[in-house]
């Protein structure tokens, strides 16, 4: 297993009710998502556990993105990684930030 940790500043602080959110699964080819709002100083902390080695730069790339579309603060996220493709990932981070935003 591979641990990957990033960090980014924020500038949106989640707007819904939820304690956390877990989205997805963890199975091969898939990947499970935890967003947990925390006071990180205004930070979005990324932690990717990942079974596929060597594809550091590829996540980078893909929660480079994540994080200008959705640049949010004060948020822990978790990543348990099977395999999944790009496609996938940003399937799942989109779905977390969405169910996130939603009303308890």
């Amino acid at each position: 297993m591979e641990t990957l940790r990033y960090r980014y500043d924020g500038r949106l602080a989640p707007n819904g009710r939820r304690d956390h959110v877990l989205v997805g699964v963890v199975s091969s080819g898939n990947l499970e998502v935890l967003i947990e709002p925390q006071e990180l100083g205004g930070a979005m902390q990324i932690e990717i556990v990942t079974a596929a080695h060597g594809f550091g730069t590829i996540w980078q790339a893909l929660l480079d993105d994540f994080a200008a579309r959705h640049p949010l603060r004060d948020v822990r996220i978790s990543i348990n990684d099977v395999g999944a493709t790009p496609a996938v990932v940003g399937l799942r981070l989109d779905q977390a930030v969405e169910a996130l935003q939603e009303d308890a």
